[in-house]
């Protein structure tokens, strides 16, 4: 049995969408099963590996985003009987490009030799944070802006929506629709719940923003700019609404209060302390 489930997340780009799962099957095919979400795409830009077609109305006309897609997938995995088969879940957009071959393996291996890690993120080599990772590969961090993550089943289930999970509750809020604030909560409730978030450069990443620069029409969503307007302005009201915040730094020192009582906590992790 495999150990981990890679699920990307599509929106009518199949051929961006195909090569990484490809990618991903020919160099990480021995430890992931891989699962793709139709975020609203047309019938006639389905990827060839499609897993899961999210088709109805609302959905079709603006797209999951990566909170709602993410959502679907896990709770789809958890309608299957498939969910608790794995020990961790990669969560990648179909613009992801790995630069480290393989890459599920040595995430997955850290994952597993660092047992309080439930967020895991790989580096980007235009992060400042890599400046801080020179001498220690991996370091637990409160703050990480990715959209690859690879999350811990347990700490999953410590957060998740048991009820009746979907695509709006599963793991992330399907109300904050652009995700302002979403990668804060999410390490809030980790470090809240005494799981860590990590960044590594033991694996390489780049987010291809050329896609949502020139293919927004076919993406069908709003401009690059336009969306960067919406992403804060949603998102702030999102925040405020939520937790009484009016600022995003307010946030981050929230997320860092938890991020501090946890190395009083497991002093024994010190050493991945930033």
């Amino acid at each position: 049995m495999k150990p981990v489930a890679t699920i990307i997340l599509n929106r009518n780009l199949p051929e961006a969408t195909d090569n990484l799962y490809e990618h991903l099957a020919h160099y990480d095919g021995d430890v992931t099963d891989i699962y793709v979400v139709e975020s609203g795409s047309d019938d006639s830009k389905l990827a060839k590996h499609c897993t899961w077609h999210a088709n109805w109305p609302e959905a079709v006309q603006h797209g999951l985003r990566y909170q709602r897609g993410m959502n679907y997938g896990l709770s789809q995995l958890v309608r299957e009987d498939k969910f608790k088969q794995y020990e961790a879940f990669l969560l990648l957009t179909n613009d992801t490009e790995f630069e480290t071959k393989p890459s599920v393996k040595p995430l997955f291996d850290i994952m597993q030799s660092i047992k309080r890690i439930g967020i895991l993120s790989p580096c980007s080599r235009r992060w400042g944070e890599r400046l801080l990772l020179q001498q220690e590969q991996t370091k637990f961090f409160w703050y990480i802006h990715n959209t690859a993550y690879l999350i811990n089943r347990k700490f999953i289930e410590d957060v998740m929506e048991h009820e009746s999970p979907d695509y709006m509750n599963m793991l992330f809020d399907g109300t904050n629709f652009r995700g302002y604030g979403t990668e804060s909560e999410l390490i809030a409730k980790a470090y809240a719940n005494d799981w860590a978030a990590a960044i590594t450069t033991k694996v390489w990443v780049e987010e291809n923003e050329s896609y949502l620069l020139n293919r927004a029409d076919q993406i069908k969503t709003e401009s690059y700019e336009e969306n960067m307007k919406l992403y804060l302005t949603e998102g702030k009201e999102w925040m405020r609404r939520k937790y009484g915040f009016n600022s995003h730094w307010s946030m981050q020192m929230y997320v860092k209060t938890f991020y501090n009582q946890f190395f009083n906590y497991f002093p024994e992790y010190e050493r991945y302390k930033i």
